[in-house]
């Protein structure tokens, strides 16, 4: 026996949660599943950009307004090795909130709508079937669970699913190793701080109840021999940046907060369809440089789930779901992942000691490439 939805989408982090969101205030029955328990702690930057604010307030969701206070931001600065800097303004007012309290949020939201949320459930098999529907079986403890909808979305992530791994051309080779610690003591100001170190980075930035949000993505060659623990990890990176190091200094980890992923992978190419439209993530992972990838956790759950939408309505066919959310997912992300790429190789040259005397030596470039790791405005208004 198994329950019938119109939609399960497998994945409850940002993108998952607001797609299940939108799809039960369209009117659909919709699942969201997750082998996790919420909320918790993540692998996150933690910095909601002025285009995430943006698509959070389209939904109903203003971050000042909760009862738990987020921090403000309204500039970065990237501190080199040498000790160098460059300071940029953001282009809008950010926010800085924890994933434990969003996810919260979200799933309040969620729930409110509508929207079953199964949680600690580990998927073990996904079926199409000639009518393109979809036969999902999970494992929830010792229960076997069996549902079937007519429509999948995955938002699980960079790591697939059972059997659904991506072709070794669509991912970089280099693994890289991201993770997570909240800091009590650090006394930051209204900005994100991006510490270039031997192997990546580690950005710091304010979130709430004056706690600070330390976050690194490091090379798995780099990592190797740093330690096993969180800490060991972000201390073995300091020791390459003077300045990130006194910065560590300052406070102390609130216990429980630290977490890691390992590897991953960034994306070559957006990956919007296999079996099913993918979103977030599970789409397309972005160096972590770029700030943006909130951003396109929401763009990508905006755009499937109106054209989900459509195709739940019968308005178009699953051929045509599958074209269009293809091909708007790749118009909209694949110039943004193009250009991150190549600011990501720019900021690991070996000339990029170089950067910040530059940037003082040509007014406005910061600023330019704050810009041009963004997602461009978009016109928030639903399509006939």
């Amino acid at each position: 026996m198994s329950t019938s939805m119109d939609a399960i989408v497998i994945g409850a982090g940002i993108a998952g949660s607001t797609c299940a969101l939108q799809l039960a205030r369209q009117g659909n029955r919709t699942l969201l599943l997750d082998r996790q328990e919420f909320p918790r702690h993540k692998t996150c930057g933690e910095f909601m950009s002025p285009e995430t604010t943006e698509m959070l307030d389209y939904l109903g969701i203003n971050l000042s307004e909760q009862k738990i206070k987020p921090s403000t931001l309204d500039h970065a600065k990237i501190i080199m090795p040498q000790g160098g800097e460059i300071v940029a303004p953001l282009p809008g007012l950010a926010y800085g909130i924890s994933r434990y309290e969003l996810d919260r949020i979200l799933h309040e939201q969620a729930t409110a709508a509508g929207v079953e949320i199964v949680t600690r459930a580990t998927i073990t098999n996904i079926q199409q079937l000639d009518d393109y529907s979809y036969e999902v079986e999970a494992k929830q403890g010792n229960e076997r669970i069996h549902y079937s909808a007519k429509t999948v979305i995955g938002a699980h992530g960079s790591k697939k699913l059972r059997g659904m791994t991506s072709p070794a051309e669509l991912r970089d080779k280099t693994a890289y190793v991201g993770v997570k610690s909240h800091y009590r003591g650090i006394t930051i100001p209204q900005r994100v701080e991006l510490y270039f170190c031997k192997g990546g980075y580690v950005g710091i930035s304010p979130i709430e109840e004056g706690i600070a949000n330390v976050a690194a993505l490091l090379t798995l060659d780099t990592v190797r021999g740093s330690g096993k623990s969180v800490e060991d990890i972000l201390q073995s990176a300091s020791l390459t940046n003077e300045r990130l190091a006194a910065r560590l200094a300052e406070g102390r980890p609130v216990q429980g907060t630290q977490v890691s992923i390992a590897p991953l992978h960034l994306s070559n190419v957006p990956e919007p369809w296999s079996q099913y439209p993918h979103i977030g993530d599970a789409m397309l992972m972005i160096p972590p440089l770029c700030g943006d990838g909130m951003s396109i956790a929401l763009r990508s759950s905006l755009l499937c789930a109106e054209w989900t939408d459509r195709y739940l309505q019968r308005k178009i066919s699953f051929a045509q779901w599958q074209h269009e959310y293809s091909k708007e997912a790749n118009l909209d992300f694949s110039r943004l992942l193009r250009r991150a790429r190549r600011i990501q190789k720019l900021a690991f040259a070996k000339t990029n000691k170089f950067y910040p005397g530059l940037a003082r030596m040509v007014p406005g470039l910061a600023t330019y490439l704050v810009k041009a790791t963004r997602l461009s405005e978009i016109n928030l208004v639903h399509r006939s």
